[in-house]
């Protein structure tokens, strides 16, 4: 389904079925409403975003750590983000398939027979403020539910589905909010203004780099570049896409186009790599005849998402729109550069080596939780005000570091 039609079912369908599971519930809710239930089985919750994945994956290695047993369903074009870490065994991973209504409904079905399979009794909904979770939270049979409540502020409505309901902190980096969401799932319930801080910082655990895997990636790179060897030539990737959830994220294609001319002609020993997913690659096809340069690769869909953590392992830098690939490879040791616009490095900024390039104009950000991320806007001016220039000054220093490293 297209992201607007999910969106509209979510509020159209959503808002009802959570008022109505709210009546049907309320008895056993007020019977139960001091009860403290143990938590051993724990599933997440997080459908739509394949980088929150890896954002709450230092909260789930927490989990972990406490002897939980944990579980994680997610929409099935996403899974794929969950295995880099391998924090959760795949077949306690269930995936739903979004492609129409009825698969929607039916693939819903099999999860809330799955969990009464798999014995869950704690949900950790990461969405934020989705009605569509809040019901299979709802519904999983778990006797703790744990998720963002709006409290007292103007958020979407979803029920009074929680037992561990946890207002969600729009100051607060996203992956700090799942750290607070997770060890509130272990805690009194009904307080939804969490006072136990925690001083550590957030890290994320580092991907094992397989060998095998990273063959495969130098003899692609090879078929793209007969005169590719690592360590001689330097890879920089370019990520210039972003997914259709938000597509005011992408950074004009002439600036990209700037940015490779002039890093290809000062710098003799880079290769650029423009990557993507399969379906990408005609619009980076286009983006690579622009540059029009015999080091300028097109990439998409050439590499399986299992080979992304060896491309990364091997490359200088990444320079990319704010999307999946910045989260991906913040659990390597890759440098990347990350532009944003309609939201905000603050809150969303990957983990790892990461720089945010962001203009920060008045407007921006203009879509959060409270918006269900839809912005009306269609003048992207907080990336049009990014000229490739200041992109340059960003990475020319990270380039010559390396080069002199290199020279040594």
């Amino acid at each position: 389904m297209k992201v607007d039609t999910m969106r509209w079912v979510d509020h159209y369908a959503g808002v009802p079925l959570c008022f109505l599971l709210k009546l049907i519930f309320w008895p056993f809710d007020w019977m139960r409403r001091e009860q403290k239930t143990a938590s051993s089985n724990v599933l997440f919750i997080e459908l739509s975003e394949m980088g929150s994945a890896i954002l709450a994956d230092p909260s789930m290695r927490w989990l972990k750590g406490q002897d939980k047993r944990l579980h994680f369903v997610i929409f099935e074009k996403n899974a794929a983000s969950l295995h880099l870490l391998n924090t959760i065994d795949r077949e306690n991973i269930f995936l739903i398939k979004p492609d129409n209504l009825f698969s929607l409904a039916f693939s819903s079905l099999k999860f809330l027979v799955w969990c009464r399979k798999k014995k869950i009794d704690t949900v950790i909904d990461l969405e934020l403020f989705s009605r569509f979770t809040a019901i299979l939270s709802r519904l999983s049979g778990a006797k703790n539910r744990a998720g963002f409540d709006r409290v007292h502020e103007e958020g979407l409505y979803r029920g009074n589905h929680l037992t561990h309901p946890v207002m969600y902190n729009p100051h607060t980096h996203i992956s700090r909010n799942f750290m607070t969401l997770v060890r509130a799932s272990q805690n009194t319930p009904h307080q939804p203004y969490q006072k136990d801080g925690f001083d550590e910082s957030i890290e994320l655990a580092r991907a094992e780099v397989s060998s095998d895997l990273r063959a495969s990636v130098i003899t692609k790179l090879k078929s793209l570049y007969h005169d590719f060897e690592p360590g001689v030539q330097r890879l920089v990737l370019v990520n210039p896409n972003a997914s259709d959830l938000l597509p005011q994220r992408r950074w004009m294609k002439d600036r990209y186009v700037g940015v490779i001319q002039s890093l290809l002609a000062e710098y003799a020993d880079i290769l650029v790599v423009i990557t993507g997913a399969p379906g990408e690659r005609s619009e980076a096809e286009v983006l690579r005849q622009l540059v029009d340069h015999d080091r300028c690769l097109n990439s998409a869909g050439a590499f399986e998402f299992k080979e992304l953590v060896p491309l990364y392992s091997i490359s200088e830098l990444m320079l990319s729109n704010d999307s999946g690939p910045p989260h991906f490879a913040s659990v390597t040791e890759l440098k990347t550069f990350v532009i944003f616009g309609p939201e905000t490095p603050a809150l969303y900024g990957a983990l790892g080596n990461s720089t945010p390039i962001y203009a920060g104009l008045p407007c921006s950000p203009c879509v959060s939780a409270g918006n269900h991320r839809k912005t009306s806007c269609v003048d992207n001016q907080c990336l049009k005000a990014i000229e490739p220039g200041q992109v340059l000054d960003v990475l020319r220093p990270a380039l010559d570091t390396s080069l002199i490293m290199k020279a040594s």
